[in-house]
């Protein structure tokens, strides 16, 4: 009961922190392939779907499908059957995979008996999925993972979550990152100020050496996959906190410990005195 409220607690709280950067509902120009009263998939491409919901900010989820089997990013906050909703849109079979365990991410994952991970999520996961009764897997950093003719390969991304992940597709010049950087709005759970800029040095290096475009991220604030460009905002504006040129503008304390936002350079970083390091 008490690791059921724990996750409750958090997922009230969270939903009202994302709600207050809430922006329109992201704006797909795909194909819509299906749509009930959870969730909406639009394909991004021939192999590639984003499903976005309306209980966290548009938090979406991603089916990424290869030859010869599919991985499903995420599993939003609520979606009944999920794993029949993907079903109808591939005959490959899915596996599910996390870019973290926040409860927005993790909602149905009770549909699939294995959950892959970031081990730096693990002892978060006892709290945000106390319910979960099937197996736990785990990456490993630069792990790759082959679809059949496509491969994702998974880049450790920590800050929002020591377990946050993002997973790139070289061969079609994205990713998709989760929370790691925001979306426009990160919040600033685990890692400091140093973790964050390491995080986002080593996927800007990334993202320069494989000529990836953009990520595709775990919320839409409208239409705004995440490009480098903004990867080296959130440098500048963490160096920027660090070095005193930016305060950020004093809130409330809450439950999380953030009481800074600092807004710049088109990106927005919720953070506490622990994280100034």
């Amino acid at each position: 009961m008490m690791k059921k409220s724990i996750a409750l607690i958090f997922m009230l709280a969270l939903c009202q922190l994302t709600t207050m950067a809430q922006m329109p509902a992201a704006n797909f120009e795909g194909e819509e392939v299906f749509k009930n009263d959870d969730v909406v998939f639009h394909k991004i491409d021939n192999h590639t779907w984003v499903g976005t919901g309306h209980m966290s900010a548009n938090e979406s989820i991603y089916l990424i499908e290869g030859n010869d089997k599919a991985v499903l990013l995420d599993a939003a906050t609520k979606i009944t059957d999920l794993d029949k909703i993907v079903a109808s849109i591939t005959d490959k079979p899915v596996t599910l995979m996390l870019t973290h365990v926040h409860p927005d991410h993790v909602g149905a994952a009770d549909y699939f008996p294995v959950v892959y991970m970031n081990p730096g999520d693990k002892e978060s996961a006892a709290q945000m999925m106390p319910n979960y009764k099937g197996e736990f897997k785990y990456l490993e950093d630069g792990q790759v993972i082959n679809l059949g003719g496509r491969k994702l390969e998974v880049v450790f991304t920590p800050a929002h979550t020591w377990g946050s992940t993002t997973y790139i597709d070289k061969a079609a010049g994205y990713g998709f990152s989760g929370d790691s950087f925001g979306s426009g709005n990160l919040l600033m759970f685990a890692g400091t100020f140093s973790d964050l800029i390491a995080t986002c040095e080593k996927m800007s290096a990334v993202m320069e050496k494989e000529g990836i475009e953009k990520l595709y991220p775990g919320h839409f604030f409208g239409n705004n996959p995440e490009t480098k460009q903004r990867v080296d905002d959130l440098i500048t504006l963490s160096k920027d906190i660090l070095s005193g040129k930016e305060k950020g503008e004093e809130t409330e304390g809450n439950r999380f410990g953030f009481n800074h936002i600092a807004t710049k350079y088109g990106v927005r970083i919720n953070y506490g005195d622990k994280t100034m390091k």
